[in-house]
């Protein structure tokens, strides 16, 4: 019986720590699969690690006409196949191997019937996500790091990936550059036109409130990392990543929002929904951030997602777990204020992360209310499909262990072009001029700092 607990239990090789995962990550930048989720550190501070690895054993897509469930499922038997593990009594890591990848916007066409306008120019597949026997693990709230392997990885491999991290070299990336400005893919007018379509809707009772996002693109050449590293140095955030993709893409994310947790069957999501700008001074700062919270209309958008969410956790919560414990909280960043709720849950006996991703999929915050209906209304006004914008960037473990972001404030650079969404929550009192510009707001800091590259 010893013997069979220690081959279920994961080995761990402590690292220097190193507060910027950056330094470690360049050792991977070019390796199939290398993925980096990433707490902001050390300039952000909400989060707690970083988690990246690379060389997956399976990387899992969707395929063509398999449906979401049917997707899910097999991420399932995947995790079965690598083998239950535990980590050692005196580690609090959130990882010992599984799955890390991306789920697409899109991916929820495949969990709800949705009609399909929307042209998808960009080509992603909507669900990539990878099977890692092994992690690099930074806690900054110890200020640790370690490797961390799963029991089913072989000795040979654990000792290259140790004498790898052991001898970094210096970092040297090749630049980035845009050729052209970031331009918006519709005008101000079509964006109010658009808006004026969604009220209409809202005033027929179709809907509460209705996500609308404009895309903004531009040519480009170059290193993806680069861009990564000089975002997150502009806006370090808890829920950031970086991914590669092939033929040297990459998703590029510096999302401020969970879309949900889940530890010891414990669920939570803190959905985001209110902004202001950050002031250019303190006294500016400060109003901005008290009109926030004291505004009806943000709490009304606010409170609605809420309801929202507690309905999508009730499906796959044990009933009367569902609570509120955290509501209209302000989180500040380098260029705005959110204003902030926590919906929390606890995983019915039947029920797994998995289940939770299927019915719950894609976050609430990003699209509207009811939220099926809003989403019908945002394929048929947005002229392209959102690719990886407000889908999900997560790890889930062999423990059941899950965490995940709603990629908001993300990028795609794929087939030498670089795209960037930015929207806002439409209800029934909004004025397109000021929605118009929020939508710029929340990525103004990504779009000004490409710029400079």
């Amino acid at each position: 019986m010893a013997d069979l607990l220690r081959m279920l239990t994961c080995s761990v090789h402590p690292l220097p720590y190193l507060a910027n995962p950056a330094d470690y990550f360049a050792a991977l930048r070019h390796a199939p699969g290398a993925v980096l989720l990433d707490s902001g550190r050390p300039d952000a501070d909400r989060g707690r690690y970083d988690i990246m690895s690379a060389w997956p054993l399976h990387t899992l897509q969707r395929q063509p006409e398999e449906p979401g469930r049917a997707f899910l499922q097999r991420l399932r038997k995947q995790l079965q196949a690598l083998g239950q593990a535990q980590l050692p009594a005196q580690y609090e890591l959130p990882f010992a191997g599984g799955l890390i990848g991306y789920l697409s916007y899109d991916f929820g066409r495949q969990l709800e019937q949705l009609p399909a306008q929307a042209q998808d120019d960009l080509h992603l597949p909507d669900a990539r996500l990878g099977l890692y026997p092994w992690a690099l693990i930074s806690d900054h709230q110890r200020a640790t790091s370690q490797l961390v392997f799963h029991p089913t990885l072989e000795t040979r491999e654990r000792m290259r990936l140790i004498e790898l991290f052991s001898a970094l070299e210096p970092a040297t990336a090749a630049p980035f550059s845009l050729k052209q400005p970031m331009q918006p893919d519709i005008s101000a007018q079509q964006y109010a036109q658009a808006l004026a379509q969604v009220q209409q809707y809202i005033q027929a009772g179709d809907c509460y409130q209705v996500n609308y996002t404009q895309r903004f693109s531009a040519h480009c050449h170059g290193d993806a990392w680069t861009a990564y590293c000089a975002l997150r140095a502009a806006c370090p955030t808890p829920f950031s990543g970086f991914m590669t993709l092939p033929a040297e893409g990459a998703i590029v994310s510096l999302s401020p929002e969970r879309f949900v947790r889940v530890s010891k069957r414990q669920v939570e999501t803190r959905p985001i929904k209110g902004t202001r700008p950050r002031g250019k001074d303190n006294a500016e700062d400060a109003a901005n951030a008290a009109q926030l919270l004291a505004s009806p209309k943000d709490r009304a958008e606010n409170l609605m997602i809420v309801d929202l969410l507690r309905n999508d956790l009730g499906r796959t919560c044990r009933t009367g777990s569902v609570r509120v414990p955290e509501l209209f909280s302000l989180e500040s960043y380098p260029n705005v204020h959110h204003l902030v709720s926590s919906v929390t849950g606890e995983l019915a006996a039947d029920k797994d992360a998995l289940d939770l991703i299927g019915d719950s999929f894609p976050g609430g915050s990003i699209t509207g209310a009811p939220k099926i209906r809003a989403m019908q209304i945002i394929d048929e006004l947005e002229p392209t499909r959102r690719s990886i914008y407000c889908g999900s960037l997560l790890y889930l473990d062999v423990r059941g262990e899950m965490d995940s972001s709603i990629a908001i404030r993300s990028l795609l650079i794929k087939d030498g072009r670089v795209s960037c969404w930015g929207g806002g929550g439409i209800v029934a009192d909004s004025d397109w001029e000021a929605e118009y510009q929020e939508s710029i707001t929340k990525v103004k800091v990504l779009l000004d700092t490409l710029q400079t590259l």
